[in-house]
């Protein structure tokens, strides 16, 4: 019993059981029970769990009784004597010894063995009876790393929506606790039962009401430190709505023809916040007749018969006029006196004089801007029946004979900057982007025409006699970004298509209208539900085909090509592409685009990485913000095929020469969230790496760049540039000017004259023999996978021709095309019956 009073030996620290004297204390026999010395310890206080905050040292205490020894083990080792700090009493109640330890344990004892095992330390008490163990204490070096590995995001809901702020905080030991801010005031779910925070610490709103419009902030902590997210705007708009309508008004007139009129406001409810306003018109007028008296005096019927007599005079004017109009227009071609774009082959006519032997040129391109234009040429009346014409063995229409005349049409134009002024003034165009950039319009008539915005791939092709003879419509097209369209999307879906606005919207056509516009989906129907979307009048969006399928109404129609998507459609208004996954195969395209700065005058460098939606329209976006950065391209495009996995993107940095550069990156790879990429509805953010350069020289730096996505086939790319050379940006880029002129009407929008057009509608319309009709034209121009829906519309052919227009502007092929119909003609010899002499 003496030697457990004695301190333990030295030799004996090293040993991983007790000291020999305490085992012999173990067996010695046992005494009178209620003596001290038959009692194992038990101990009054246990080491607990601590964490070491920056470089302050921890203590771990224990206290047990009865006990004559107290040392403590950690990993497995005992801590020297020297390390204890010891400290005797009495227990007041049962008058036994007690015993208190306490030891110090540092940060560097702990990196030691960090990454090995965690550090543990336990208490080890003896007494006369035997040993006894304490629980484990774990001693863990705390910290909190700066970047969250998720931060809520901006967003625009209506109102009584549901809102979701993802939060995921940064690693940490311990791990943080969250809370959020609204404007810096903390959100307290157990005050606000609309409100709840998920066990994955997002917010969410139940409901969204207009005082949940503020900015959001995540705040992760621990001991070590405080960490705040970036703040995510969110907006709460209401959407506008009409009141209901007033009462007519009484009418204008007490006696005779008069109007009345009633009105409504965008009142019900009121836009708030950026809620689009009520479409439609906010005024009606209806015409209204009053009854006159009955009774009538002599003048008043002298007035009457004056009136009359003057009628009549007038009716007869009319018809003398009409009847002289019939008899000078009498052996004029019917479609030549309704339209004034006619040339003489496949080419659009020159504005060149006509040279002598070349009867077949036109004189005079047709001008739009005036209402009476001058043709000369001869022109080929039907004698055979509707629209057969021959074809030689040389051009496809024969040469024109001599003669001239007069074609009458209206072609009114407007200046740009009325235009948009117009329409942005009236409520249902506010969505529309601002400036001209991504917007092109024009005025149009019967002749049609064509809208293009530059370097994106989107164009609207109007087809003649889409719009009724005598109107005149004001269209335009305009590209939205993502972030100001409120597209829903649910599940799986992703977007895969700019939205798109063509208009103005509920405008319905007599033909069908090509809007086109690329897309970045490898289409395959085992992997892919992909649907046309277009926006309704109040803002809701909504499925109107399913792409592959028979369409439900004949309004709409979609041609996917590999990466274009052709839309008929005979109401315009505002669209988009919408896919859905169908297995985790389902791969949309995404182009990797590098820039880095231009100059050299720096000593650090960024390079920053895009992944994109891999249609045009996102690279020309990226392309001007990076010309207002000051950056150059490295290299031209990647094509990534990015797969519904669920799983990030990751991009890493290798091989980059450590003599000459250096990596300011802390972590090994950067990540793109997932959901981010396959949205499609996230800003264009780069992915930035900064590197450092050692010296001032050189600007050279070639290294490699490689992408994975997490538990997927990576892929690798070499970078290597020269920041003090001017580097342009690659020839892959379209300027401007070589894509022609936003807006054109009439022949100038068209590869196919309209005279040509027409024959080859009215020949091929009608069922031939052995197929020498639509179908075949069809099948030539490989188009044949379509027949249902050309076949549902008054002219097939019309359809076909349109598609083509659609497909090959402004580099079409006439003389395939060409080819094309002649192969046609030939299979019947009946086809195409009028000769030159007929002419």
């Amino acid at each position: 019993a003496l030697w457990g009073s004695w301190p333990l030996p030295w030799w004996a620290l090293s040993l991983p059981s007790p000291p020999p004297g305490a085992q012999q204390s173990a067996t010695m026999a046992n005494p009178m029970p209620g003596a001290a010395s038959d009692l194992l310890p038990h101990f009054q206080l246990e080491p607990q769990d601590v964490y070491i905050v920056k470089n302050k040292p921890v203590s771990l205490t224990c206290r047990a009784t009865p006990a004559t020894q107290i040392y403590f083990k950690c990993n497995g080792e005992w801590v020297h004597q020297g390390e204890h700090a010891t400290q005797h009493s009495t227990d007041k109640g049962s008058g036994l010894p007690v015993m208190d330890v306490r030891i110090d344990i540092s940060r560097q004892q702990v990196e030691r063995i960090f990454g090995l095992e965690e550090y543990w330390c336990q208490c080890v008490a003896w007494s006369s009876s035997g040993t006894t163990k304490s629980q484990k204490a774990y001693v863990r070096i705390a910290y909190l790393r700066k970047n969250f590995e998720e931060e809520p995001t901006a967003k625009e809901v209506s109102i009584e929506q549901g809102i979701m702020l993802p939060c995921r905080p940064p690693e940490g030991i311990p791990p943080a606790e969250v809370e959020w801010l609204r404007n810096e005031e903390l959100v307290d779910p157990a005050l606000d039962a609309n409100v709840y925070v998920t066990p994955g610490h997002s917010l969410v709103v139940k409901q969204a009401r207009l005082a949940d419009t503020a900015n959001y902030t995540c705040v992760a902590k621990n001991i070590v430190a405080r960490r705040r997210s970036t703040s995510a705007a969110v907006t709460v708009y209401v959407n506008g709505g009409w009141s209901r309508w007033a009462e007519w008004s009484a009418c204008s007139t007490s006696c005779g023809r008069g109007w009345q009129k009633r009105s409504r406001s965008c009142t019900n409810p009121t836009p708030l916040n950026g809620g689009t306003f009520c479409e439609g018109q906010n005024m009606q007028k209806n015409a209204c007749t009053t009854l006159c008296p009955a009774a009538a005096g002599p003048e008043d019927v002298a007035l009457y018969v004056g009136l009359v007599a003057v009628a009549v005079c007038l009716v007869l004017l009319v018809l003398g006029v009409a009847l002289l109009c019939c008899r000078r227009k009498e052996g004029l071609d019917p479609d030549a006196a309704n339209s004034s774009i006619l040339t003489a082959g496949f080419q659009p006519g020159s504005s060149k004089p006509a040279k002598a032997g070349n009867s077949h040129l036109l004189t005079i391109q047709p001008d739009l801007r005036t209402a009476t234009m001058t043709y000369q040429g001869a022109l080929c009346p039907r004698q055979d029946g509707p629209g057969k014409f021959q074809l030689s063995n040389g051009h496809l229409l024969s040469p024109l004979g001599t003669g001239r005349h007069t074609l009458h049409h209206g072609a009114p134009t407007t200046e740009g900057v009325d235009f948009v002024s117009r329409f942005a003034a009236q409520s249902g165009f506010r969505s529309l982007p601002r400036g001209t950039a991504n917007m092109a319009y024009g005025t149009f008539n019967f002749l049609g025409g064509r809208l293009l915005i530059p370097n994106t791939g989107i164009s609207l092709l109007i087809p003649p006699d889409a719009i009724p003879r005598g109107k005149i419509y004001e269209v335009y097209l305009a590209l939205h970004k993502q972030e100001g369209v409120r597209l829903p999307l649910a599940g799986c879906q992703t977007l895969l298509s700019p939205i798109v606005s063509c208009g103005p919207p509920g405008v319905l056509l007599t033909r069908p209208a090509i809007l086109a516009m690329g897309h970045c989906v490898e289409a395959s129907t085992t992997d892919w539900s992909i649907r046309l979307k277009k926006q309704s009048c109040e803002g809701t969006w909504e499925d109107v085909l399913q792409v592959g399928e028979e369409p439900a109404s004949g309004l709409y129609y979609c041609q996917l090509e590999a990466q274009a998507v052709y839309i008929f459609t005979e109401q315009l208004g505002r669209f988009a592409l919408v896919g859905e996954s169908l297995s985790m195969v389902a791969a949309k395209r995404l182009k990797l685009l590098l820039f880095a700065p231009a100059s050299c005058s720096s000593l650090e460098h960024s390079i920053r990485v895009y992944c994109l939606r891999d249609t045009p329209d996102m690279l020309k976006e990226v392309v001007q913000q990076e010309k207002q950065l000051g950056g150059q391209l490295i290299g031209a495009p990647r094509v990534l095929h990015f797969k519904d996995s669920y799983h990030n993107l990751r991009l890493s940095i290798h091989d980059v020469p450590s003599s000459l550069w250096k990596s300011k990156l802390l972590a090994s790879y950067q990540e793109i969230p997932f959901y981010h990429l396959w949205s499609g509805l996230q800003p264009s953010l780069p992915c930035t790496f900064t590197l450092e350069r050692l010296g001032p020289s050189p600007c050279e730096l070639t290294c490699k760049l490689w992408i994975w996505q997490v538990e997927g086939d990576g892929q690798s790319f070499n970078i290597s540039f020269n920041i003090a050379k001017d580097t342009r940006f690659s020839d892959w880029l379209v300027p401007d000017s070589e894509v022609g002129s936003p807006a054109l009407v009439g022949p100038s929008a068209f590869k196919i004259p309209f005279l040509i057009r027409q024959k080859i509608i009215s020949s091929l319309d009608t069922p031939g023999p052995r197929g020498a009709d639509w179908r075949t034209l069809a099948q030539k121009l490989h188009l044949d996978s379509h027949l249902s829906f050309f076949a549902s519309k008054a002219s097939p052919t019309a359809m076909i021709l349109n598609l083509w227009e659609a497909q090959h502007f402004p580099s079409g092929n006439l003389a395939q095309l060409a080819a094309a119909v002649a192969e046609v003609g030939r299979q019947d010899s009946a086809l195409f019956a009028i000769s030159e002499a007929e002419c």
